[in-house]
C-alpha cells in the first residue's frame, strides 16, 4: 500500500488524498493554487471542508458568509496562518488578492455549523518534547471549534530533530487514554531542498516501512505510530490533519518500548 504522495506545483486545484488511500476512510486533501485575481469556485456537498492558507491572500465567500482579504503570512515559516471552516451543503468561491496558496482538506459531515475563520491570533502555540526531539507546534482548528472530524495544527521542527517522538498512535477510542483518529502530514522544508524520514508502524508490524519526505510531499497515516526526523542543516514544517471517527481530541498512546523516555 502507499503511504506518500507526491505534490507537483500547478494552477488551479489539485486533489492529492482520497478516503480509500493508504488504508483512510475519512480524510481527502488537496492545493489551491492561484495567482492575484484567479477565483476557485466548488460546493462541499456532503462534506466539510477547511482551507488553510499557506501564504499569500484571498477572499473566501460563500452561501451566507463573506471573509475577505484573508492571509498575512508570505510562506508557512513566516507566522501563524489563517484557517477557514465551510460546512456541508454550501457553495464557496476561493479569489486569490495576492498570489496565493491553500491547504484544502475534506470529510463526510451531517454536521449543521455556520462557517468561520480561525484568526491568527487564535491559534495557540505549544512547545513540545525535549533535547533532539523537541519542536513547535500551532494548534489551529481544535475540539475548542464546531466540526465532525477534524483537529487540525502545524510543526516546525528544527535542524537534525525528530517530531511525533517518542512515537505515538491514536487508533482506539478509549477515553480519557486514546481516540481513534487518522492523520496526514504535508511537509515544506527551509531551504527547500531538504528532506526527512517518516515511518510508519503498528504494534503487531502488519504495517512497518519507511519513506524519504521532501518538499510538497503527503503522508497518508492510517494507523500506527508515525515519527519523522528532519535532515540536518533544515527546518522542517508540517501540516498536520487529524480525522477522528467518534472523538476528536489531542490524545495519543506512547508506544510501550519507548515509554521510558516520558520518565514514566
Amino acid at each position: 500500500m502507499e503511504y506518500r504522495k507526491r505534490y507537483q506545483p500547478q494552477p488551479g486545484f489539485t486533489q492529492l488524498v482520497a478516503p480509500g488511500d493508504g488504508g483512510l476512510t475519512l480524510t481527502s486533501f488537496g492545493i489551491i493554487n492561484l495567482t492575484k485575481g484567479e477565483t476557485c469556485e466548488a460546493e462541499t456537498g456532503e462534506m466539510e471542508v477547511v482551507l488553510i492558507i499557506l501564504g499569500g491572500k484571498c477572499s473566501v465567500r460563500g452561501d451566507g458568509f463573506d471573509f475577505p482579504n484573508l492571509g498575512e503570512r508570505a510562506d508557512v515559516f513566516s507566522g501563524k496562518p489563517y484557517t477557514i471552516y465551510i460546512p456541508c451543503g454550501k457553495k464557496y468561491s476561493v479569489t486569490a488578492d495576492s498570489d496565493v496558496q491553500l491547504a484544502w482538506t475534506a470529510a463526510p459531515s451531517t454536521l449543521s455549523a455556520d462557517a468561520y475563520v480561525i484568526r491568527p491570533e487564535q491559534v495557540k502555540e505549544a512547545h513540545i518534547g525535549k533535547e533532539n526531539y523537541q519542536r513547535d507546534a500551532y494548534l489551529i482548528l481544535t475540539d475548542a471549534t464546531p466540526s465532525a472530524h477534524f483537529f487540525i495544527g502545524e510543526a516546525f521542527v528544527p535542524s537534525g530533530n525528530h517530531a511525533s517522538y517518542p512515537p505515538h498512535r491514536h487508533d482506539f477510542d478509549n477515553l480519557p487514554t486514546e481516540v481513534d483518529m487518522e492523520e496526514i502530514y504535508f511537509f515544506r522544508f527551509n531551504p527547500e531542498q531538504g528532506y526527512g524520514l517518516q515511518t510508519l508502524y503498528t504494534d503487531d508490524r502488519a504495517i512497518d516501512c519507511a519513506c524519504r519526505v521532501e518538499q510538497n510531499d503527503v503522508t497518508l497515516l492510517p494507523r500506527g505510530y508515525h515519527p519523522v526526523t528532519c535532515a540536518p542543516g533544515y527546518t522542517m514544517y508540517y501540516l498536520w490533519i487529524m480525522a477522528g471517527k467518534v472523538n476528536r481530541k489531542f490524545l495519543s498512546v506512547i508506544d510501550p518500548t519507548h515509554q521510558w523516555l516520558t520518565g514514566k
